[in-house]
């Protein structure tokens, strides 16, 4: 008999009542049942992106993955959405335990949740940012550096993870650059509660991903992931492919044109009407620094994931990709991953200690 993966004890697993102190990030397309349910099945915490899913679909998700398991998972939310309360609403109603955030949301909302017994995890790219949502109240918060894959900073993990650990008194977890049971020691030595991962888990058995487009990962090297503002106007990291050469060559109307086509074609599969998209895009440009223009190509975002994510056209989509991506070889299932991370940390913390770093 075989003994299981080591117990690393933090706040975070004593937060959401997980086992281990992973967490798998909410990748819209990508984040479905399937994934949630293999990710909370192996002790790490599972975040469905509820961004590309309908309020109806969200709940249905949401009733899909507690019909597969009773373990820990969350939800996570756009709060600028004009029907974030309608979200809401279904993570009170069906129990979930976290709710998390891609941007800040609101003091109200977050006492809402609270109120209800909903962990609220807001992620942030910056210390003032988190430092304002720990003074409204957030639970704990998610900082990605700039290593990680879509939307992305300029200021590397190492040196944002620190700054934001001593700057709030609730739990941080460490996203940009993790993928194995050594990132998780080191986030843990900068005082971080756990890791989050996207990408790699984007690269299991588990996730719904086409095999076409999880080969091109597979095979992509440090050269071949690039950061670009052409696909949405704002800093994106992801696979340097044909669709991405062609958008940073190409110009702006050019650029505004293929948004419209795909502002359409998005408000076809989301069942949104026009209105309500011009309604989020209000939401979405309050107070931020951004042009109509940077708005209008941001409804590029949800169809060229969708391409190579769910239709498997690696060479007509977009594919966020951290810088991880180079080091990642394999697809285990989620479980042989979270697994292999554990079992891996408990090896380098042996190593540790046997050099007479007992923590102590």
């Amino acid at each position: 008999m075989t003994a299981g993966p080591p117990v690393i004890e933090t706040p975070l697993t004593e937060l959401v009542g997980v086992r281990h102190p992973i967490v798998q990030t909410g990748m819209g397309w990508v984040a479905g049942p399937r994934l949630v349910t293999a990710t909370a099945g192996a002790g790490a915490l599972g975040i469905l992106a509820s961004a590309t899913m309908t309020v109806a679909q969200l709940r249905a998700a949401v009733r899909e993955v507690k019909s597969r398991t009773d373990a820990p998972f969350g939800v996570n939310l756009r709060a600028d959405a004009m029907d974030a309360r309608d979200r809401v609403r279904i993570i009170v109603e069906e129990g979930v335990r976290v709710a998390s955030f891609a941007l800040a949301p609101s003091r109200e909302l977050i006492a809402e949740l609270k109120d209800a017994g909903v962990v609220v995890i807001p992620s942030v790219g910056a210390r003032r940012h988190a430092e304002k949502v720990a003074a409204w109240g957030a639970d704990a918060v998610l900082v990605q550096g700039g290593e990680g894959g879509g939307h992305t900073g300029e200021v590397a993990t190492t040196v944002l993870l620190p700054q934001v650990v001593d700057a709030v008194d609730i739990p941080v977890i460490a996203a940009g650059g993790f993928h194995d049971g050594r990132g998780l020691v080191a986030a843990l030595a900068h005082g971080a509660a756990g890791v989050a991962m996207g990408t790699r888990f984007l690269l299991t058995s588990d996730s719904p991903v086409p095999d076409a487009v999880k080969a091109r990962y597979l095979a992509a090297t440090v050269k071949d992931i690039t950061v670009t503002t052409r696909v949405d106007g704002l800093p994106h990291r992801m696979l340097r492919t044909e669709l991405v050469a062609a958008l940073e060559r190409s110009g702006r109307i050019a650029s505004s044109a293929r948004a419209v086509r795909h502002a359409a074609a998005f408000r076809k599969v989301s069942g949104l009407g026009w209105v309500r998209m011009a309604r989020d895009g209000l939401a979405m440009k309050h107070g931020k620094d951004l042009t109509w223009s940077q708005l209008l190509l941001a409804a590029n975002t949800p169809m060229l994931l969708r391409s190579a994510m769910v239709d498997g056209r690696p060479e007509a989509g977009v594919m966020a990709a951290g810088q991880v991506t180079a080091l990642i070889d394999d697809l285990p299932s989620c479980a042989e991953l979270v697994e292999r991370v554990m079992v891996e940390a408990g090896e380098v913390m042996g190593r540790l200690r046997r050099l007479g770093w007992d923590g102590g």
